[in-house]
Protein backbone atom coordinates (compact mmCIF):
# COMPACT_ATOMS: atom_id res chain seq x y z
CA UNK A 1 0.00 0.00 0.00
CA UNK A 2 1.54 3.50 -1.40
CA UNK A 3 1.39 6.65 1.58
CA UNK A 4 -0.56 9.31 0.52
CA UNK A 5 -0.32 13.11 1.59
CA UNK A 6 -3.32 13.87 4.45
CA UNK A 7 -4.13 10.34 4.26
CA UNK A 8 -3.13 7.79 7.65
CA UNK A 9 0.05 5.96 6.83
CA UNK A 10 -0.59 2.28 6.44
CA UNK A 11 -0.27 -0.42 8.93
CA UNK A 12 3.93 -1.15 9.52
CA UNK A 13 6.22 -1.99 12.36
CA UNK A 14 9.87 -2.01 12.78
CA UNK A 15 13.26 -2.57 15.26
CA UNK A 16 14.82 0.86 16.03
CA UNK A 17 18.38 1.37 18.06
CA UNK A 18 17.69 1.37 21.85
CA UNK A 19 15.80 -1.89 21.85
CA UNK A 20 12.56 0.43 19.93
CA UNK A 21 9.70 -1.17 18.36
CA UNK A 22 8.09 1.36 16.20
CA UNK A 23 4.49 1.49 14.61
CA UNK A 24 2.16 2.96 12.72
CA UNK A 25 0.32 3.54 16.44
CA UNK A 26 3.52 3.77 18.57
CA UNK A 27 3.51 7.67 18.29
CA UNK A 28 0.39 8.86 17.92
CA UNK A 29 0.07 12.45 19.82
CA UNK A 30 3.65 13.10 18.63
CA UNK A 31 4.21 14.39 15.33
CA UNK A 32 6.82 11.86 13.63
CA UNK A 33 9.56 12.50 11.37
CA UNK A 34 11.16 9.58 9.67
CA UNK A 35 14.22 10.74 7.53
CA UNK A 36 15.06 7.38 4.50
CA UNK A 37 18.75 7.85 3.86
CA UNK A 38 20.32 5.26 1.44
CA UNK A 39 24.14 3.89 3.92
CA UNK A 40 25.41 4.33 7.22
CA UNK A 41 28.83 5.73 7.23
CA UNK A 42 28.44 7.58 3.91
CA UNK A 43 29.46 11.11 3.32
CA UNK A 44 25.85 12.82 2.24
CA UNK A 45 23.90 9.95 4.69
CA UNK A 46 26.67 11.33 8.06
CA UNK A 47 25.86 14.84 6.94
CA UNK A 48 22.27 14.77 7.03
CA UNK A 49 22.52 12.43 10.09
CA UNK A 50 25.08 15.02 12.00
CA UNK A 51 22.24 17.75 10.89
CA UNK A 52 19.38 16.09 12.73
CA UNK A 53 21.48 15.93 15.83
CA UNK A 54 21.79 19.58 16.10
CA UNK A 55 18.83 20.48 15.65
CA UNK A 56 17.45 17.77 17.47
CA UNK A 57 16.48 19.67 20.47
CA UNK A 58 14.59 22.11 18.35
CA UNK A 59 12.87 19.28 16.86
CA UNK A 60 11.90 18.05 20.78
CA UNK A 61 10.65 21.25 21.53
CA UNK A 62 8.44 21.14 18.79
CA UNK A 63 7.01 18.45 19.79
CA UNK A 64 8.59 15.70 17.11
CA UNK A 65 10.53 12.52 17.42
CA UNK A 66 12.78 11.78 14.89
CA UNK A 67 13.85 8.58 13.72
CA UNK A 68 16.45 7.51 10.43
CA UNK A 69 15.72 4.79 8.81
CA UNK A 70 17.97 2.57 6.03
CA UNK A 71 18.39 -1.23 5.08
CA UNK A 72 21.90 -1.12 7.34
CA UNK A 73 21.48 -3.77 10.36
CA UNK A 74 21.24 -3.10 13.75
CA UNK A 75 25.00 -3.22 14.56
CA UNK A 76 25.56 -0.99 11.93
CA UNK A 77 23.29 1.34 13.34
CA UNK A 78 24.27 0.83 16.65
CA UNK A 79 27.95 1.43 15.43
CA UNK A 80 26.70 5.04 13.09
CA UNK A 81 24.53 6.52 15.97
CA UNK A 82 27.43 6.07 19.04
CA UNK A 83 30.36 7.01 16.64
CA UNK A 84 27.94 10.44 15.68
CA UNK A 85 26.20 10.44 19.36
CA UNK A 86 23.06 10.65 17.86
CA UNK A 87 20.68 11.30 20.25
CA UNK A 88 17.71 9.70 17.58
CA UNK A 89 16.94 6.27 17.05
CA UNK A 90 17.70 4.25 13.74
CA UNK A 91 15.28 2.17 12.54
CA UNK A 92 17.15 -1.41 10.81
CA UNK A 93 14.92 -1.94 7.37
CA UNK A 94 16.75 -4.82 6.53
CA UNK A 95 14.10 -6.43 4.59
CA UNK A 96 13.15 -2.97 2.98
CA UNK A 97 9.21 -3.12 4.48
CA UNK A 98 8.97 0.29 5.13
CA UNK A 99 11.28 1.34 2.24
CA UNK A 100 8.67 -0.17 0.02
CA UNK A 101 5.68 1.35 1.39
CA UNK A 102 7.09 4.83 1.77
CA UNK A 103 8.11 4.43 -2.34
CA UNK A 104 11.98 4.93 -1.62
CA UNK A 105 13.81 1.85 -3.84
CA UNK A 106 14.93 3.25 -6.48
CA UNK A 107 17.02 2.43 -9.21
CA UNK A 108 20.10 4.10 -9.75
CA UNK A 109 23.03 4.23 -11.47
CA UNK A 110 26.32 3.50 -9.49
CA UNK A 111 30.11 3.76 -11.30
CA UNK A 112 27.78 2.78 -14.52
CA UNK A 113 25.91 -0.01 -12.77
CA UNK A 114 22.39 -0.16 -11.85
CA UNK A 115 21.49 -0.93 -8.26
CA UNK A 116 18.92 -0.56 -6.22
CA UNK A 117 18.85 1.98 -3.79
CA UNK A 118 17.49 4.62 -1.10
CA UNK A 119 16.33 8.11 -2.25
CA UNK A 120 16.99 10.24 -0.10
CA UNK A 121 13.39 11.13 1.32
CA UNK A 122 11.45 12.47 4.24
CA UNK A 123 8.11 11.91 5.70
CA UNK A 124 6.45 14.35 8.20
CA UNK A 125 3.71 12.29 9.80
CA UNK A 126 1.16 14.32 12.15
CA UNK A 127 0.33 13.51 15.73
CA UNK A 128 -3.05 12.15 14.60
CA UNK A 129 -1.17 9.69 12.61
CA UNK A 130 -1.62 11.10 9.14
CA UNK A 131 0.95 11.94 6.64
CA UNK A 132 1.55 15.88 6.46
CA UNK A 133 4.36 16.72 4.10
CA UNK A 134 6.99 14.37 2.28
CA UNK A 135 10.06 15.61 0.71
CA UNK A 136 11.27 13.14 -2.02
CA UNK A 137 14.75 13.21 -3.88
CA UNK A 138 16.60 16.02 -1.66
CA UNK A 139 19.48 17.25 -1.63
CA UNK A 140 20.88 17.42 2.17
CA UNK A 141 22.20 21.17 2.23
CA UNK A 142 19.30 22.99 3.93
CA UNK A 143 16.62 20.94 4.32
CA UNK A 144 16.67 19.70 7.56
CA UNK A 145 16.08 23.39 8.41
CA UNK A 146 13.52 22.62 5.77
CA UNK A 147 11.76 19.88 7.71
CA UNK A 148 12.04 22.05 11.35
CA UNK A 149 10.42 24.99 10.28
CA UNK A 150 7.24 22.61 8.47
CA UNK A 151 7.16 20.83 11.77
CA UNK A 152 6.84 23.85 13.88
CA UNK A 153 4.07 24.89 11.44
CA UNK A 154 2.43 21.79 12.15
CA UNK A 155 2.65 22.35 16.00
CA UNK A 156 1.03 25.85 15.42
CA UNK A 157 -1.64 24.70 13.37
CA UNK A 158 -2.66 21.97 16.17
Amino acid sequence: MAIVVNKPIPEFEANATGGLKVSNTSHLGQILVLYFYPKDNTPGCTTEAMQFRDKYKDFVKAGATVFGVSRDNMKSHDDFKAKLELPFELIADTEEKMCHMFGVVKNKIMYGKKVKGIERSTFLIGADGILKQEWRGLKVPGHVDEVLKAVKLLKKAA
